[in-house]
């Protein structure tokens, strides 16, 4: 499409000049209005409207055999990632966080919870718009196991930068391994400073918009939490996780990431919030 507007940007202006040279025309208006103005417009545009049919074509394929299906949903400002489960139980949850086995076809179902973003994966597949009430689909694979840096690539509001996807390509036993492990509910408390955790959880209504499998199914609006001590990253890329920044997130949300759809909880005392982030820190 480039090459054929640039083609017919240079032969107008190559026409403008012959007209400013000439001195009078013995060209017929007419002619020229049908020839140039209805008939090679509409000779073009259906051109590249086939053009255009044949190429999307791809976009509309069936997932290639073997391809592991994931479907991600865009958030403000934060990356939903639900994978089926292999043994046929409830839909496995993540958050800002793509795991993948080497070496087998990927496709990406997009789509989004309210505006739209775009799932920009540089190092392994370029980049598509998640629309919301439309699937758009991304296909790709990586050769070999590494940590590759996704992000948001449609400005989607306030925390637009601060909305990383991380990928982590695993060897195929190794992926097959850590997903029997994702569809496991939460663990529960191993020491009296977790259980506190859990009771703060409840007691703070967390679960009214987190789910914590095996604990609280209830929570949609946030991420699902049931593994979060597992993954690399707090608040979509923003910090990295332990337990010491998952207090410091939970205490200064608004402080971290302002505008995310979490309150900050300054009001809690430094022993709740300890045990809650130790709670939070098992979920492995």
């Amino acid at each position: 499409m480039f090459i054929g507007g640039g083609l017919i940007l240079a032969g107008v202006m190559l026409l403008l000049l012959h007209a400013l040279r000439r001195k009078e025309s013995a060209v017929r208006p007419g002619r020229w209005i049908i020839g140039l103005g209805i008939v090679f417009p509409v000779a073009v545009l259906a051109a590249l409207m086939g053009y255009s049919q044949w190429r999307s074509a791809a976009l509309r394929d069936d997932p290639p055999p073997g391809a592991l299906i994931i479907s991600i949903t865009g958030h403000m400002w934060w990356w939903e990632v639900r994978y089926s489960d292999p043994s046929g139980g409830a839909d496995i949850v993540l958050a800002n966080e793509l795991r993948i086995p080497t070496g087998r076809p990927i496709w990406l179902g997009l789509t989004s919870a309210d505006v739209i973003h775009s799932v920009w994966l540089p190092s392994l597949a370029g980049k598509m718009d998640t629309v919301p009430g439309r699937v758009n689909r991304l296909v790709f694979s990586a050769d070999k196991p590494g940590v590759y840096r996704g992000q948001c690539a449609e400005f989607c509001g306030e925390q637009h930068a601060r909305m990383a996807l991380h990928l982590v390509a695993h060897a195929p036993a190794e992926f097959d391994s850590w997903l029997r492990a994702q569809a496991a509910p939460a663990a529960a408390p191993a020491t009296a400073q977790q259980q506190a955790g859990l009771a703060a959880f409840l007691a703070q209504r967390c679960d009214a918009c987190h789910t914590v499998r095996g604990v609280s199914e209830g929570g949609r609006l946030g991420p699902d939490l049931t593994h979060i001590g597992s993954r690399l990253t707090l608040a979509a890329g923003t910090l990295e996780n332990n337990t010491d920044t998952m207090a410091h997130w939970i205490r200064h949300t608004q402080q971290v990431k302002p505008g995310a759809r979490m309150p900050s909880h300054a009001q809690l005392d430094a022993g709740v919030l300890d045990a809650l982030a130790a709670y939070l820190g098992r979920l492995q």
